[in-house]
């Protein structure tokens, strides 16, 4: 009796044993098919970018692609040093400090002129949304006829009396790049804003209407609060494509454009053609760390600012 009294307590014991074995299975078998649908994204990532990206930082801490001896920062002091660097550090902080905040704030504007009820909004929404199918040679084409010393710009303000301009060669060539800029990007982040804008809670507006809110509660105490994660994403977008203009830049005016003009990607580019791997590594280098702690503090801010609506 003893014994027929002991085999429930052992199967007992096999049982809770069996189901933590069947536990941790489970989750084995969940790891493995977590690897197994992230292994191809991770491989993808690791190839083209983890890689390429480490190769980068060894190739800014040797010599030369021909000497592999190590000279520690020395590459990023000359780099520092360099009077081309130090422009296009300046002129690249310029352009992105002006094009990307009136990027968004024109695009939220934009957004919110389309939320009410105005004449022509369709026709209004295509024509801002008509650069993003635009080839960028038809872009540069047009670009060239306005902004040359005897293009269409030159001509309207000769008609008041102004002398002609060469923008492209003088102190407002800038102006003509942040303008290209700003044609071409503020269609898709107006798009994203007036997404945004349709996710806000309409009991929220019901109830600020009902207490007698004005229009600017309303919008910096809810909309703009919820519109946090769109303006931080549109943001990080913008300051992406303030990087790319060097395409533009390029195509209107060619290796080495007028001082103001001479653009991070200009020197690594300069630098590539001329071989110099490994200045051009620290550059690359410099600016991937300066974006990340750009990045990290928009991110900081945008949590600070959205916390209590997040949650």
């Amino acid at each position: 009796m003893e014994k027929t009294k002991a085999r429930p307590k052992r199967r007992a014991k096999d049982t809770a044993f069996t189901r933590a074995v069947r536990r941790s299975n489970d989750a084995v078998r969940s790891v493995m098919h977590a690897s197994c649908f992230l292994g191809p994204s991770f491989l993808g990532v690791a190839l083209f970018f983890i890689i390429p990206f480490g190769v980068v930082v060894y190739y800014s801490l040797i010599q030369g692609p021909m000497n592999h001896s190590f000279v520690g920062l020395a590459n990023y002091e000359s780099v520092i040093a360099n009077g081309a660097f130090q422009t296009a550090v300046r002129n690249t902080l310029v352009f992105t400090g002006v094009a990307v905040p009136l990027a968004v704030v024109l695009s939220l504007v934009l957004a919110l002129m389309l939320e009410c009820r105005i004449p022509l909004k369709s026709q209004f929404r295509t024509f801002f949304l008509s650069p993003m199918v635009v080839p960028i040679a038809s872009i540069i084409l047009v670009w060239q006829v306005l902004f040359h010393s005897n293009g269409v710009v030159n001509e309207f303000l000769s008609n008041f009396g102004i002398e002609k301009i060469d923008w492209l060669k003088s102190d407002f060539c800038k102006v003509v790049i942040v303008v290209l800029f700003e044609w071409k990007n503020l269609g898709y982040f107006m798009i994203l804003f007036m997404a945004a804008l349709n996710n806000i809670p309409k009991t929220l507006l019901e109830v600020a209407d009902v207490e007698g809110a004005s229009a600017a509660h309303k919008f910096f105490k809810i909309k703009l609060r919820y519109l946090s994660p769109t303006v931080l994403f549109v943001t990080i977008l913008a300051i992406i494509n303030s990087f790319k203009v060097f395409r533009e830049i390029y195509l209107l005016t060619g290796d080495y454009p007028y001082t103001g003009l001479y653009m991070m990607q200009h020197f690594m580019n300069n630098m590539f053609r001329s071989l110099d791997y490994q200045r051009l590594s620290a550059a690359a280098v410099i600016l991937a760390l300066g974006m990340v702690v750009l990045i990290a503090v928009l991110f900081a801010v945008e949590n600070w600012f959205g916390k209590d609506v997040e949650g």
